[in-house]
């Protein structure tokens, strides 16, 4: 059923960004595409988009914040080849001043709460699959990044819900694996997408969404327990992130962080 050309895709935070771009990435002819956000406008232009390269779409305006909705959608559209647990919003420290306990709260939910109301539902929909070449059953992403690594001041709840997101996939992967379904932790760096236009701080390794796409995809084909890109970004994060404590928070403090959220 799995194989190198899913057929069957969902995928959430799909109106633009990365999301989008990675519906564009899976889109052919044979290809029906699941895409769920939370904006009606822009998920339909997605969903045209893919429609021009030969694939079918079907869209959702859904809250991945909403356990319920997500499990009813998630089991309406299965049998799924590839699940990407996308959605995720951005916030910081940039005015100088702590996060608000709304923001954190905010983000906490969207990007952790969020991706388990994603992959938890998508597995148990998958278990329930015929398995394919390599005893594969399905295929779930969770996007994190590479702040997942780095205790940054300028983005603290972010940091710490991406490094949640990563801890569980890679520790999760093992087992699920077992039971035929491939989890890949995502962890990309800087990639130009309207999350990251509002960053007023230098952005080394900044690349295209569709770019970025090409490499998720090609990871999560490829069957790896975590993708971590640019390699050279990750391998400094990590080195960083090894640091003491107060050398970490105090290198990376110098550094501006994400703009507040106007409503978190």
């Amino acid at each position: 059923m799995v194989d190198s050309s899913p057929s069957r895709v969902l995928i959430t935070g799909a109106s633009s960004g990365l999301g989008a771009a990675f519906a564009l990435a899976c889109a052919r002819p044979g290809v029906t595409l699941f895409l769920g956000g939370r904006d009606a406008a822009r998920l339909g232009l997605v969903a045209d988009a893919v429609r021009e390269r030969g694939a079918e779409a079907a869209i959702a305006v859904i809250d991945v914040c909403d356990a319920a909705a997500m499990e009813g959608w998630i089991a309406g559209a299965a049998p799924l080849d590839l699940v990407l647990a996308n959605a995720g919003i951005s916030a910081g420290t940039g005015a100088g001043v702590a996060e608000s306990a709304a923001q954190a709260r905010a983000i906490l939910a969207t990007n952790v709460d969020g991706v388990l109301n994603t992959a938890l539902p998508a597995a148990a929909a998958m278990r329930g699959q015929a398995a394919g070449p390599g005893g594969v059953r399905g295929r779930i992403g969770v996007v994190a990044s590479i702040a997942a690594f780095v205790p940054a001041p300028g983005a603290p709840a972010y940091c710490a819900a991406k490094a949640a997101v990563d801890a569980w996939a890679v520790a999760t992967a093992p087992v699920w694996r077992g039971e035929g379904i491939v989890l890949t932790s995502i962890c990309p760096g800087y990639v130009r997408t309207p999350m990251t236009a509002s960053n007023a701080f230098p952005m080394p390794g900044l690349m295209d969404a569709d770019r970025a796409a090409a490499i998720m995809l090609r990871g999560m084909l490829a069957g790896r327990q975590r993708v971590a890109f640019p390699w050279w970004m990750a391998a400094a994060a990590r080195l960083v992130g090894l640091l003491p404590a107060p050398w970490a928070t105090g290198l990376l403090g110098t550094q501006k962080g994400k703009a507040p959220a106007d409503r978190p």
